[in-house]
């Protein structure tokens, strides 16, 4: 048995060698130096306790594990883009808006993604637009139905897609529905077991081990793409849900924004479903029948951005940063949720200190509070460096839309939060048009209407209780 010095020597050693190795990969592996000092501190100053602390909260195995996942399931050839990224022309450097072109080479680049031409492109607001759109597309399906949602909630307007995408199938269309392995648990029993039944094939994106759902799980695939006959496409925020169809009359509505794509860009969200279905269902979907030959539809330039944990990671928090930098006259945004990294929140400041005029749209009342306390304590720092904040009233808006400048925007499946930019799989659109986006900025304005103006002196007055509240849970907002 070690005396009393004996372990306090051994204990002295151990505490030494791994704070040593952990500092070295603290290191190697921080970008943020803020960070770094603080971990290797806390590292050195606890023996034993640091170092345990960085290894299960320091490392992010978020990307590693999303990676490792996709590398093990699915097979070779594969790309980031879509498991069948087939070629298509760019469009010539001549014909992207001269403001912009600095924007288009950042994205394009970026994503390794064409920018194409010959695009229509049509907002759907909330269910009861989007809805009726997606169902009629499925009733008119002759080859493919290729449809992937986050939530597929049991009710009146789950019936409806299960029994079209179910009559689909029996008239011999393809049809393949991808759900969310947490999503599907947000009403049970699952409605993938509904579907079967009436000869869909259906897959979940990473099952979840636990027996309910959870806004927190990480990993999750948020896109919500549907293509038909690989010619339209739908794309935006719509989950499948009661709330969503404001002409039900539901308990807790939600209001949304959904679009509706045709021409060459629908090529793109089939490839992302195609990658994220051979992911889930170890299925290979054939290039022939799933990708056909698309015609030009209309004048928007537009290119699909998959973002994601893996070897898209980051596309869209570069995507932000480039627009916001490229913005002369006006940036808005409307997100249910706003919590963006420091250096988006840098980002808004400086172009509203440059004389841009940056409006920040947000529901006065969102559905997931610990991420509306820490939202507010945010707030302020945006509001002092100029940005304008308002707040709609009720019923909750899950929508996100983003222009800059009368010119481009910026449409999918994408929150303003670390969940959405770094945790988990998301698609987002952006399109280079001047008529979509004054639509676009309508939809905004009728928003910002409605809304209140939450101004410095509103969020200084809040209670102490309240700022101390929302403080404490700002300091897990790479968490929420």
């Amino acid at each position: 048995m070690l005396s009393p010095g004996s372990l306090q020597l051994l204990i002295g050693v151990v505490h030494v060698v791994l704070a040593v190795g952990v500092s070295a990969h603290i290191v190697l592996t921080k970008d943020d130096p803020r960070s770094a000092i603080g971990w290797i501190g806390l590292v050195w100053l606890t023996p034993l306790i640091g170092s345990a602390l960085y290894v299960f909260l320091g490392v992010n195995r978020i990307r590693r594990r999303a990676g490792e996942l996709r590398r093990d399931r699915v097979g070779a050839g594969m790309t980031p883009t879509g498991s069948h990224a087939l070629p298509q022309p760019a469009v010539p450097y001549e014909r992207i808006p001269r403001d912009l072109r600095p924007l288009a080479q950042l994205i394009g680049r970026v994503t390794g993604v064409p920018l194409v031409a010959g695009n229509a492109v049509e907002p759907l607001v909330d269910g009861d637009e989007g809805y009726p759109a997606m169902l009629a597309a499925i009733d008119g399906a002759r080859s493919t139905v290729a449809f992937a949602t986050y939530i597929f909630d049991r009710g009146a307007v789950a019936d409806r897609f299960v029994d079209a995408l179910a009559s689909a199938a029996a008239r011999g269309v393809q049809v393949r529905v991808l759900i969310d392995g947490v999503g599907a648990r947000y009403s049970r029993p699952t409605i993938v077991g509904a579907l079967r039944r009436r000869g869909v094939t259906v897959e979940q994106f990473l099952p979840s081990a636990f027996p309910f759902s959870h806004p927190y799980f990480n990993l999750r695939n948020h896109r919500k793409l549907m293509i038909v006959d690989g010619a339209t496409g739908f794309c935006g925020g719509l989950n499948i849900r009661d709330a969503c169809l404001r002409a039900l009359a539901p308990r807790h509505p939600t209001q949304d924004i959904h679009f509706q794509f045709r021409g060459p860009v629908v090529r793109q969200l089939m490839s992302a479903f195609a990658f994220d279905w051979q992911f889930a269902a170890r299925e290979s979907l054939d290039v022939e029948t799933w990708f056909p030959p698309v015609d030009d539809a209309g004048p928007v330039l537009a290119r699909g951005i998959p973002d994601g944990p893996d070897e898209d990671f980051e596309a869209l928090i570069f995507t932000l940063l480039g627009a916001i930098a490229q913005a002369r006259r006006r940036i808005r945004i409307v997100t249910p949720y706003f919590l963006p990294d420091p250096p988006i929140i840098d980002a808004l400041k400086v172009a509203a200190l440059r004389g841009v005029e940056v409006e920040i749209v947000l529901p006065s009342r969102g559905n997931l509070r610990t991420v509306q306390w820490a939202q507010t304590a945010q707030l302020g720092q945006v509001l002092r460096g100029g940005c304008r904040v308002y707040l709609t009233p009720p019923p909750f808006d899950h929508s996100k839309l983003f222009t800059v400048d009368g010119q481009w925007s910026l449409v999918g499946s994408t929150n303003w939060d670390p969940r959405s930019l770094r945790l988990n799989f998301e698609y987002a659109v952006e399109c280079y048009d001047a008529d979509l986006t004054a639509r676009l900025d309508a939809v905004i304005d009728a928003k910002r209407a409605a809304a209140r103006r939450y101004n410095l002196m509103d969020s200084r007055l809040r209670p102490l209780p309240v700022k101390l509240r929302d403080g404490l849970v700002w300091l897990a907002q790479p968490y929420l």
